[in-house]
């Protein structure tokens, strides 16, 4: 694909159409519960609803995140409505009224299922409440997202090494199992969890650029650059104790692109001069690694792989592709060299004629090797949202424009 023949204007378009007109009205159309109250447990790729799933406090406040983000794009009070829905939903059943702090999942009933205070949880809630506050206006919203970040740092902040430990109990006491999904090891800190703590409060600071939330937003862009980013390879590492000592040799690329952009954003929010010189290096090493080593042909970005086990993960999911294309955009911003420009082109093809669903609205969030839907895998799940597509569409919408 050359450069020369992309257009960025019609891409800017496509975007817009894409976020506009298939994402949104998919959630808002068939995945608001009205019976209950909030949003359905999950729904398959047919729309097949399973009620008795779940609602995670990452899908609610991931679909706030979506609506409060769009309403800023551009001011469609149904944007709006559904965003105040959320918010009032996140206060009336997430938000522990006891301990304070977000419940990590509920039933339809708004019964607690799991209510354990897990940092991922909490910084996606800090991350959504402060696009609403943006939206709205509402300074509850905000003086919500104050709160859970300093009950973080009063029971998740870790000062040995630095950084946020992975989880607590629900009166925020020690939690024997730290792990954020069956598919991961018990640790300590990883690197998932401590990117969206850098994710929420960098977006918290646009909205509160108080001291002590500036210095470990700083804290946190070092701890990647010290210790996460393998200065090597420039993969993420993804597991670690408290003094970073890490384990496992599994990379996920979707991950490594997707911090590429999001270091480069906090770093830009903290207007720090150096930082922002040493993240521009890294995110570019880091787009480059995934760029030599995890871009499949059909610009679809490779799961995940540990060498070492001779494991490759060749499932295709939506998240990945669409980190992709934000994350090859910003090394071609940064860096004025074609072939990011064309890898980001590739992702969102990929996107457009493989995961983009014109049957039955939204994207397809896994597919197999064949390209074909996931036996097993949700549209509409405890992880499985609107956030990474919709945010990849209004960056790009942003930065075309």
């Amino acid at each position: 694909m050359l450069p020369s023949k992309i257009d960025l204007k019609q891409w800017k378009t496509e975007a817009d159409r894409e976020l506009h007109d298939n994402i949104l009205p998919f959630w808002m159309n068939h995945t608001v519960d009205r019976e209950n109250g909030g949003f359905y447990g999950s729904l398959t790729n047919d729309l097949v609803l399973d009620n008795t799933v779940g609602r995670s406090a990452i899908l609610v406040t991931r679909i706030l995140w979506t609506f409060s983000a769009a309403y800023l794009n551009k001011p469609d009070p149904a944007y709006l409505q559904m965003a105040d829905y959320t918010y009032d939903y996140i206060q009336r059943v997430l938000v522990d009224p006891l301990y304070g702090g977000l419940y990590w999942m509920v039933d339809a009933a708004g019964k607690a299922l799991m209510d354990r205070k897990h940092s991922y949880a909490q910084a996606f809630a800090i991350y959504a409440l402060s696009e609403y506050y943006r939206a709205s206006g509402k300074r509850e919203a905000l003086e919500l997202a104050k709160n859970l970040f300093d009950l973080l740092e009063k029971h998740a902040y870790e000062p040995k090494g630095g950084g946020h430990l992975e989880g607590r109990a629900r009166d925020w006491g020690e939690l024997a199992d730290m792990r954020l999904s069956d598919r991961e090891p018990d640790c300590r800190k990883s690197m998932n969890t401590l990117l969206h703590m850098l994710e929420g409060y960098t977006n918290l600071y646009r909205v509160w650029p108080e001291e002590r939330l500036r210095e470990r937003l700083a804290q946190l862009v070092n701890i990647f650059l010290q210790h996460v980013i393998d200065p090597q390879t420039y993969h993420l590492r993804l597991f670690f104790n408290d003094l970073w000592m890490a384990s496992g040799t599994l990379v996920s690329y979707g991950h490594d692109i997707e911090a590429s952009w999001l270091l480069l954003e906090a770093a830009e929010v903290l207007a720090d001069a150096d930082l922002i010189k040493q993240v521009k290096l890294v995110s570019i090493k880091i787009s480059q690694a995934v760029y030599d080593e995890g871009l499949w042909p059909d610009g679809s970005i490779v799961y995940e792989v540990d060498r070492p086990a001779g494991y490759v993960n060749k499932e295709r999911h939506w998240w990945p592709a669409a980190e992709g294309m934000v994350g090859f955009y910003t090394a071609y911003r940064l860096s004025g060299k074609d072939h990011y420009l064309a890898a980001a082109r590739r992702c969102w093809l990929f996107a457009l004629e493989q995961l983009s669903d014109r049957q039955y609205g939204d994207w397809r969030k896994v597919l197999d090797e064949n390209y074909q839907v996931k036996p097993g895998t949700y549209k509409m799940g405890p992880w499985e949202c609107p956030y990474h597509h919709a945010r990849a569409c209004l960056e790009m919408i942003k930065h075309l424009g």
